[in-house]
């Protein structure tokens, strides 16, 4: 039981650290991604917006997903900022990128075309996905 505690005590504050990095990273992820959008996530979705929920939980996701990756093979702070902030470069990316190919994007998110958001999700984790291969 003493190398139990022994190890939490050795181990929480980097735990803490690593951890806390990465929960400031997402949200500031998150913070920055609603800020790039033409809508307002949390206004749309307190209206009851389905698309606009599905496409900003997948921006999270797509910000979460390359975090996790770096939190469990990084061995310092900076790498998983440094990755973070690549994680949420890549996601403004993709929505710049769909919202050049498919034009009507922003007005079919504000008005609630779920197919849309589906698709913009998609395409957030699918990225997420290879992003976090790539940390590992």
């Amino acid at each position: 039981m003493d190398a139990v505690i022994t190890s939490l005590y050795n181990g929480l504050p980097i735990f803490m650290l690593h951890g806390g990095t990465a929960i400031l990273m997402l949200i500031a992820g998150a913070f920055i991604y609603s800020k790039i959008t033409p809508w307002n996530e949390l206004e749309l979705i307190m209206e009851g917006n389905t698309a606009a929920a599905v496409s900003l939980s997948g921006a999270i996701l797509g910000i979460a997903i390359p975090l996790a990756a770096a939190l469990s093979s990084s061995i310092s702070i900076w790498e998983i900022v440094v990755w973070g902030s690549v994680a949420i470069i890549l996601q403004i990316t993709v929505f710049l990128i769909l919202d050049l190919v498919l034009p009507n994007l922003s007005e079919q998110i504000k008005a609630n075309k779920i197919a849309s958001g589906i698709f913009i999700a998609s395409n957030k984790i699918a990225l997420a996905l290879m992003n976090a291969a790539a940390v590992i």
